[in-house]
């Protein structure tokens, strides 16, 4: 058997390519959306890909199941668990098998059984793998989706928090607690193999490890030591981050099917753009910082690039780059990652002219002196769980996923000074206030920086 795992750092997510070494058949799970990097193992290794699986209707990412259907004539395997709101809308249109609790099917000599483990969504599954090829007569492991991580277990309250489907979470909690004890009785070596790792939105405590086996799970992850219902739903719901805006988004795409992709370059355009289109400079802080084109908001390209796009930019506005040429091809593919498909152009850091703006960073001593002033207002972007730690007394909270709906909350007679933990968050929330007209600070260092020097803090 060949097993090769793929990790989108960006995203936190895990996918899997599954081949029978033995018939040349191989299967993908849990897919992303650009799938070149399973296309190229499938030539390099001599497979043909005939399968591709979902474990549930995924929230955080667009999927790649459609998309290798389309491009390789691959079988879906998806859940036919939950009621009818959880059915894949798309599957009508290409081979495929609906799978419940119990049903089994081959790739090659690969033996694959399906667990249905709700929680996380009402439809969610699990796939223990047996090696029939090499000789095994058990599974060596399980694909776990979103219901079993390693040191955490999937959070059940999406669906209310991000798609709008109120009094679910409790009912998930509860299906959480019961598909923990399905699985106990199944083999501690089982190796467990789960889409996200550390990072990802979809739980609140993932470990950084990539997989893990169940019995370690059983033993160390705190989802397993809870064995009273009522405390376990308790403990799974308190403390859950808030759920960016685009996962009910991905949640609508993903059961109705993705836009295939079309791979076109991305053109070089020029200033200025054209109305009803978002300009994102993807440049470090400090370089947005120093000057930038006026009405550009900053979301750098590093390993949170997505996550922010996702909360701040919008699916019905054409988005313009700020990058340079040679980045423009893996952040049109991050972007595309959740959807965000509506890229229009680029533009060259060079071509940005002299005619710029820009906001200057204080330091937690100017900082103390300007609020002293009163002539200041202080936007806490951090999440709900940081500024009830503590915060700066005179701040003012509003978590920058949400910023720019709260813009008529801020005073237009003030400075703003923009602040979170150690100052990545508030340089973006700084770049989305000034391009809305406000005149911003940014504290260079955030709250560990006001912390470290002494200064008054407020808990909840």
């Amino acid at each position: 058997m060949y097993f090769r795992s793929f990790f989108d750092e960006r995203l936190a997510h895990m996918s899997y390519f599954v081949g029978c070494q033995r018939t040349g058949d191989a299967i993908v799970i849990d897919p992303a959306r650009n799938i070149e990097p399973y296309l190229q193992i499938a030539q390099r290794e001599g497979f043909e890909i005939v399968g591709t699986a979902e474990t549930h209707i995924h929230a955080d990412y667009l999927s790649g199941a459609k998309e290798l259907a389309h491009r390789t004539e691959a079988k879906l395997y998806l859940s036919d668990e939950g009621d009818k709101d959880w059915k894949y809308v798309y599957a009508k249109d290409y081979p495929h098998e609906l799978l419940k609790d119990g049903s089994t099917f081959m790739v090659g000599n690969i033996h694959f059984k399906v667990v249905h483990t709700p929680g996380h969504t009402p439809e969610s599954i699990s796939f223990l793998l047996t090696d029939e090829g090499g000789g095994a007569k058990a599974p060596m492991g399980v694909f776990t989706g979103d219901f079993l991580f390693v040191g955490d277990v999937g959070r059940p309250d999406l669906l209310e928090k991000a798609a709008g489907v109120m009094g679910t979470s409790q009912a998930g909690a509860k299906q959480m607690f019961a598909s923990l004890q399905k699985v106990e009785d199944l083999p501690d070596y089982l190796q467990v193999w789960p889409a996200h790792g550390a990072g990802s939105a979809c739980g609140k405590s993932l470990g950084a490890v990539p997989m893990s086996t169940l019995g370690y799970e059983k033993q160390f992850n705190w989802a397993f030591q809870i064995k009273d219902e009522e405390k376990f739903v308790k403990a799974l719901l308190e403390g859950q981050p808030e759920p960016p805006k685009y996962f009910a988004q991905m949640k609508k795409l993903n059961k109705l099917g993705p836009d295939l992709l079309k791979n076109e370059e991305t053109p070089q355009t020029s200033l200025p753009v054209p109305n009803h289109t978002d300009l994102v400079d993807t440049r470090t802080a400090k370089d947005f910082a120093a000057g930038h084109v006026k009405g550009s908001i900053n979301i750098p390209f590093n390993q949170s690039f997505v996550n922010w796009a996702g909360w701040l930019l919008r699916y019905d506005r054409d988005i313009v780059l700020i990058a340079p040429k040679e980045e423009v091809p893996e952040i049109k593919i991050a972007l595309q990652s959740i959807g965000l498909d509506r890229i229009t152009g680029y533009i060259p850091i060079e071509e940005l002219g002299t005619d710029l703006e820009s906001y200057q960073n204080v330091s937690v001593r100017e900082a103390k002196e300007l609020i002293d002033d009163k002539d200041y207002f202080v936007v806490d972007v951090r999440n709900q769980s940081e500024w009830d730690a503590g915060h700066i007394p005179e701040a003012y909270h509003y978590m920058l996923g949400n910023l720019t709906d709260h813009l008529d909350s801020l005073p237009k007679d003030k400075k703003i000074i923009t602040q979170c933990q150690g100052g990545g968050r508030s340089a973006i929330g700084a770049s989305l206030l000034q391009a809305k007209g406000f005149t911003v600070l940014n504290l260079e260092g955030g709250f560990s920086a006001w912390e470290k020097a002494g200064m008054p803090v407020k808990k909840e």
